[in-house]
């Protein structure tokens, strides 16, 4: 989806690393509080019990609290008792097989899946139990892929309702007994051939999420939105040096939960962890604004978002001393847990905002990041302030849902997940809730979060900007290629930049005897003219192969790297677009390392019959973006067969000159495409999931060329693009081989 120009960030991050609640006692017995096959151990001041089993068991009850002289909850004639941890069961695995079968999965257990005859398997053959109660991989689907949206499955542990996948459709979700459902209940198939909202999965009570997953999830997320505001700033900040305009574009909000079920040493490492948190966000060339507060019973501001905009406390040392000298004492005896209360103070900070410079607010994002148990004893539900930050920031106006980005950590013994689901966005296949067993595994988070100071280069960024200010970051990757030959004639092509080092495009771009020296490469006002160190075209591209099979140009593996003398600097004008099969497009996608695999990728990106996808043009010496559908599923044969209306062409079968290391697009059906020319060669076939763009083909050949006579030709019936597809296992040998070498530039990484 794409953002409005000018994004703030409003993020709260509300740290409740365990459950909080009534004031301590020490009125309660330490008598029958073990527990069968683990162990228990009693805070400082007797008021809370907390129970531990060995690896792969869970306690059936996690805490106790003192409550009036007696325990909460109450013990029972059955002791608390160490169980094996369970996975959610399979069985709702719909048109295929899942085996062995078994009434209970535990730890290690593995799961094997396949489809019934005339249906499609996309997501993980295998699934392995794990430690933390999830299933590995991802969830296997069988689907006819004949609706306009693909078959949505069914996770593990859910039951869904609802088998038409057609525009407006909606499939429901809801999890078996003693599982909580996070994630979306209900899903709408849209006009893009996209499900609306999340993936939902069923979490048991001792579900957890690995810091490796929260990390993933939430710092591409959290890139993405602060790699568009950099791109807005126009500043140059660097490290942590931050510094603010009035009125200034990035809000941040952080509220750190003090009460008297957080011990002392939990609220040092609290802190540490929103150090932390703002040192990564520091690393980007942003101007953020802070407002830091931390709550039990009220809310005590370290430092208010407008005294910081207003230049009273703008220097985030300082506030960060502030921070390091409260001390756990200065709480004071009023230890109860207000969720709702610091919500609310956060609320009314929004709203002096939008008083005070709306022009400025109705372009701002916000997001809100929460770290919560979910559970609060008083100042009443927390969803009421957080639905009125809802109604301030979006207005009743659908256009700003995107405006609004509520994100969830929920962390310890006894985290509420469910009223935790209703605090966090449901959109976009984004994860938006994470649920961590500890304060540890909360630090240990975002220190794997990836280092924010190479963020410039990440891939695919843009900027669709409508002033036409900065037209070139609508496409900071596009590369112009012109090459002279020997009689002195210039022939263009397209290309794109995919690492700092290397140009995509096509290999028919190259006839024998082109040198290094005649071709130039303009990949923006900065760097024009950019010298060529070599083209190198893929070993199996042969223009004459099949020239007896009546083929005259054949452009199989039309695909070649140029690689530049030196490598370009990044910058807002200047970024890679991203390539599939690599872990750098996993992170675009926002996947994890169990998800990221080459298989996902084209999961998700082509996963319709049609496929919406653009590429660039400059036929009337101006960039343009034009609109095409790759044809896939019932619509590609037709449009491989019109291959053979191809001038000079009389091979008999049309699989000859359009292999599937094509992707193909054109003609009216089911809407008229745009067309590419001759000067498009070369250039990126690409879509835009969410707010990256990808390219996915190298604009190859035609069957005709309609642009001769009319810059301005779209489709007819039969004409159609052929566009070599970077899904080919040969093709993606060759990138492999070329931009995955650390020796040649900045590498990346292939799955």
């Amino acid at each position: 989806m794409e953002r409005e120009p000018w994004l703030n960030l409003f993020m709260l991050a509300i740290l409740c690393p365990l459950i909080a609640g009534a004031p301590s006692s020490n009125l309660c017995s330490d008598e029958n509080l073990s527990i069968s096959g683990g162990n228990f151990s009693l805070s400082k001041d007797g008021s809370l019990v907390r129970y531990s089993c060995s690896e792969g068991y869970y306690p059936t009850i996690k805490i106790r609290r003192c409550n009036k002289g007696r325990w909460t909850p109450l013990p029972k004639k059955k002791r608390p008792e160490c169980k094996k941890i369970t996975c959610p069961d399979p069985r709702g695995f719909e048109n295929g097989e899942v085996y062995p079968y078994s009434p209970k999965h535990f730890v290690n257990d593995t799961t094997h899946y396949s489809c019934h005859s005339g249906y499609t398997f996309r997501g993980s053959g295998t699934r392995v139990c794990q430690l933390n109660g999830k299933w590995s991989g991802s969830t296997p689907i069988c689907g006819r892929n004949s609706d306009h949206c693909p078959d949505p499955g069914t996770p593990a542990g859910a039951t869904r309702t609802g088998h038409i996948f057609n525009i407006d459709d909606k499939v429901t979700y809801s999890c078996g007994s003693a599982l909580t459902l996070i994630g979306s209940k209900e899903r709408v198939c849209q006009d893009d051939g996209q499900w609306s909202g999340t993936e939902p999965e069923c979490y048991a009570d001792f579900t957890y999420d690995t810091p490796e997953e929260a990390s993933e999830g939430f710092s591409s997320s959290l890139k993405s939105n602060l790699e568009l505001s950099q791109q807005h700033e126009g500043t140059d900040q660097y490290g942590k040096k931050i510094q603010v305009d009035k009125g200034g574009k990035l809000d941040i909000y952080i509220a750190l939960d003090v009460s008297d079920s957080i011990e002392e040493d939990e609220f040092e490492k609290a802190k540490e962890v929103i150090k932390t948190l703002i040192e990564k966000i520091s690393y980007y060339e942003v101007s953020p604004n802070y407002e830091i507060l931390i709550f039990a019973t009220d809310v005590h501001r370290i430092v208010s978002m407008r005294d910081f905009k207003s230049g009273q406390g703008n220097n985030l040392l300082k506030i960060l001393e502030k921070l390091d000298n409260y001390k756990y004492e200065n709480k004071g005896d009023r230890s109860g847990t207000n969720i709702a209360q610091a919500y609310r103070k956060i609320s009314e900070s929004i709203q002096i905002e939008q008083m005070t410079n709306k022009e400025d607010f109705m372009k701002t994002q916000h997001i809100v990041i929460m770290f919560s148990d979910g559970q609060a004893n008083m100042g009443g539900s927390p969803k009421i302030p957080v639905d009125q930050i809802k109604n301030l920031v979006i207005q009743n106006n659908p256009a700003r849902e995107d405006k609004l980005e509520l994100y969830v950590f929920g962390m310890g013994d006894d985290v509420n997940a469910e009223d935790i689901n209703d605090l966090k966005t449901d959109r976009g296949n984004e994860k938006f809730f994470f649920k961590l067993q500890s304060i540890e595994e909360l630090k240990e988070t975002f220190d794997n979060m990836i280092d924010e100071g190479t963020s410039v280069s990440l891939c695919g960024l843009y900027r669709d900007y409508d002033d036409g200010s900065a037209e070139r970051r609508q496409y900071p990757w596009l590369a112009k290629i012109s090459v002279t030959r020997n009689n002195g004639k210039i022939s263009n092509c397209m290309g794109s930049l995919v690492t700092s080092t290397f140009i995509l495009t096509a290999a028919h771009c190259f006839k024998f005897g082109d040198i290094p020296e005649k071709i130039t490469v303009d990949i923006g006002s900065n760097v024009r003219g950019t010298k060529v160190k070599q083209y190198i075209p893929h070993p199996r591209y042969n223009l004459k192969a099949k020239e007896k099979m009546g083929i005259p140009e054949y452009y199989e593996f039309d695909v070649a790297l140029i690689q530049l003398d030196k490598p370009v600097i990044m910058g807002l004008d200047l970024r890679p677009i991203c390539i599939p099969c690599t872990k750098e497009t996993s992170g675009a996608l926002r996947l994890s390392d169990r998800e990221g695999t080459c298989r996902k990728h084209q999961d998700v990106l082509m996963s319709a019959e049609t496929v919406n996808a653009a590429f660039m043009t400059d036929r009337k010496k101006k960039i343009e973006q034009k609109f095409i559908k790759i044809k896939q599923g019932k619509w590609r044969d037709a449009c491989v067969q019109d291959a053979k209306k191809a001038k000079g062409i009389t091979a008999e079968k049309a699989e000859d000159i359009v292999t599937n290391n094509f992707l193909c697009s054109g003609g009216t059906e089911p809407t008229r495409d745009d067309i590419a020319c001759k000067g498009d060669s070369g250039g990126a076939s690409f879509v835009v999931p969410g707010n990256r763009m990808v390219q996915v083909g190298i604009i190859s050949w035609g069957v005709e060329d309609l642009c001769a006579n009319d810059p301005r030709a779209s489709s007819k019936d039969h004409s159609r693009d052929y566009h070599t597809s970077l899904f080919s296992g040969e093709v993606r040998s060759f990138l492999k081989d070329y931009l995955g070498n650390g020796t040649l530039g900045t590498p990346l990484t292939f799955l």
